[in-house]
């Protein structure tokens, strides 16, 4: 189970009494605002593509969404989401609790720009009734990430 990866992940960090756990769904950034009680924003949402053959990962802020002419720009390929099968077999979590945190070997994650408004931002932590609060110089140290990108707009 992902969630489970992800406790370990964090245990063995000496943070497991971060994760937070709810009674109810946290897969969607409402869900999830409403389970946590801040604003649906600091959300920071983990999107899984595909890059070719290579998964990645990019977290953003709650309110915003993927604009497709900055991802090509920056990733010289059309913006392609994984399927939920992909997201498990090439990620390692399932939709609605992908997160940056024990995924699987050859994951590329990357943080956008929208999440540096934030002091801190709530990643879902690989189930969908998770998350963890974290600074953003911490989700920088724990998601292993490669490079910030500006990849995203505010949703219409």
């Amino acid at each position: 189970m992902s969630i489970e990866k992800v406790k370990a992940y964090f245990a063995a960090l000496g943070m497991e009494d971060r994760v937070l756990e709810f009674p109810v769904s946290s897969a969607t950034v409402e869900l999830a605002a409403a389970a946590l009680g801040c604003e649906p924003c600091r959300i920071a949402k983990t999107l899984s593509f595909s890059v070719g053959s290579a998964p990645i990962l990019i977290v953003t802020a709650g309110d915003v969404k993927i604009n497709n002419a900055a991802y090509k720009a920056r990733f010289s390929a059309k913006a392609k989401m994984l399927t939920p099968d992909e997201a498990v077999s090439l990620i390692g979590h399932a939709v609605g609790g992908v997160c940056p945190f024990a995924v699987n070997e050859g994951v590329t994650v990357y943080l956008d720009e929208s999440l540096r408004r934030f002091d801190t931002v709530f990643p879902a932590c690989g189930s969908g009734n998770s998350a963890i609060e974290l600074t953003i110089p911490e989700l920088e140290k724990y998601s292993g990430y490669t490079d910030w990108v500006d990849v995203c707009k505010p949703r219409e």
